[in-house]
């Protein structure tokens, strides 16, 4: 079931308000707002280099943010607040999986780190989530030893494996074939369908984005701040920026706004 506008009228899982964000005090984007709703998956997409990693990265603490503010449920996130795991797992672009740890411990990982249950619920806990990306059966196998695709799923069973209310993921088609890239997109839409969770994805593949994004944020590089707020098929009609709707019709992409368009 795909998110619809009735959770809007709840508490926004996130709230994104009049942020700056930047490196060095010198901002890439400014005046970023957009309310994200428990359940919905929303998309960051844009020009190369106007700030889609970086705006990730300052939502989930890596980076201080210049002005403004970022709640999650309606609290500024805290990451010095020692009182346990933050709300959201993260899959980096390459996946960032540690190559001398079996998938089994890349998962336990961060269980370990917040002395999540004894190490019999870990090792069991991590066997499922495993399972839950697809992955029962490979608990023993190496990062190295895994197809791109199995990679994406390993990270993402890691990033799961606190049980985070929000995942962020930055570009995880970068890199996979498009076969690989649509049964990521599948499973990505399962885990909202199935856990409730609410995702925040950085992307530049238009599939992906027609696919499984309730709502697209478009970061515009040469105007430093955004341009365009909505469901992919509704903006790549209704968007007055004709910017936002080349970016949304681009040739080359194997996916057509009709097929797309729900």
């Amino acid at each position: 079931m795909r998110w619809g506008s009735e959770a809007m009228t709840s508490q926004p899982r996130i709230r994104i308000d009049q942020a700056s964000i930047g490196y060095g005090g010198r901002a890439v984007q400014t005046g970023i707002a957009a309310d994200i709703a428990p359940g919905e998956i929303f998309a960051i997409v844009g020009d190369s280099g106007s700030g889609k990693s970086t705006l990730l990265k300052t939502m989930v603490g890596l980076l201080p943010i210049l002005k403004g503010n970022i709640q999650f449920d309606g609290q500024p996130l805290d990451m010095s607040d020692a009182g346990g795991p933050p709300p959201f797992g993260i899959l980096f672009q390459g996946g960032a999986l540690w190559s001398s740890m079996t998938l089994l411990e890349n998962v336990m990982m961060p269980m370990e780190m917040h002395d999540h249950a004894n190490p019999a619920a870990r090792e069991a806990l991590a066997r499922f989530k495993l399972a839950l990306v697809g992955l029962p059966g490979h608990e023993e196998r190496y990062p190295a030893d895994l197809s791109g695709g199995m990679r994406k799923r390993a990270a993402l069973a890691r990033a799961l494996a606190l049980d985070p209310s929000v995942l962020f993921l930055d570009e995880p088609s970068a890199g996979l074939d498009p076969l690989s890239s649509r049964r990521l997109d599948q499973l990505i839409l399962s885990l909202r369908d199935g856990l409730g969770i609410t995702v925040v994805i950085v992307t530049h593949e238009l599939e992906s984005l027609y696919s499984i994004a309730d709502r697209m944020l478009f970061l515009d590089g040469e105007l430093h701040h955004p341009t365009a707020l909505g469901a992919p098929s509704d903006l790549v009609h209704s968007s007055d920026n004709a910017k936002v709707r080349e970016f949304l019709t681009r040739k080359g992409m194997n996916c057509s706004i009709s097929e797309a368009t729900p």
